[in-house]
């Protein structure tokens, strides 16, 4: 494995300010408390919803867990993506891939996805965390008390990951268009 599919700090290009890698790091971490909250559910600890919730426990571990931890591994993933957009790999194809790798390619194809990411994720973590007392109050199965702030606080953090995106798309088409 060579230095460019691992990532390390050095990959970063030219033009990228160490701000705008910090808020890719940042980026890149928002989505990890709700991966990991899922992951506890997925395993069968308690997290507070009741029976009449597709999260209560007692049905975890078991072949729904695959479901929970497919979605947080995608998401982590998705996550990592962030990164991209202030890497080497987000600018070429790593050399590691037959044929292509080591080509640059549009910046386009990094801006678009990025820029309809951060709109979809802005869009859909302010609808959920402004419906979430509705939500909670209709279900007499979901969280309260300790269980609520626990889940509060692991999905919290993705409301600044579309936010985050969208700086870091601003910054790569600015940064790709003043050097290549």
């Amino acid at each position: 494995m060579t230095s460019n599919t691992l990532g390390h700090a050095s990959d970063t290009v030219p033009g990228v300010s160490p701000q705008v890698r910090r808020l890719a790091g940042l980026a890149s971490l928002t989505v990890l408390p709700s991966c990991v909250w899922r992951l506890v559910v997925a395993a069968g600890v308690p997290m507070g919803w009741g029976p009449g919730s597709d999260l209560y426990h007692a049905y975890y571990p078991g072949r729904e867990s695959l479901v929970l931890i497919f979605v947080s591994v995608l998401q982590e993933c998705l996550g990592l993506l962030s990164l991209g957009l202030v890497q080497r790999w987000g600018e070429e194809l790593p050399g590691w891939i037959p044929w292509v790798g080591g080509r640059r390619f549009h910046p386009l194809v990094a801006v678009v996805p990025a820029a309809l990411g951060a709109i979809v994720l802005t869009g859909i973590t302010v609808l959920g965390a402004s419906t979430w007392n509705e939500v909670n109050a209709a279900n007499p199965d979901a969280p309260t008390g300790p269980a609520l702030w626990v889940f509060n606080l692991s999905y919290v953090p993705l409301l600044l990951w579309g936010p985050l995106l969208g700086i870091l798309t601003v910054a790569y088409w600015r940064r790709r268009r003043m050097h290549g």
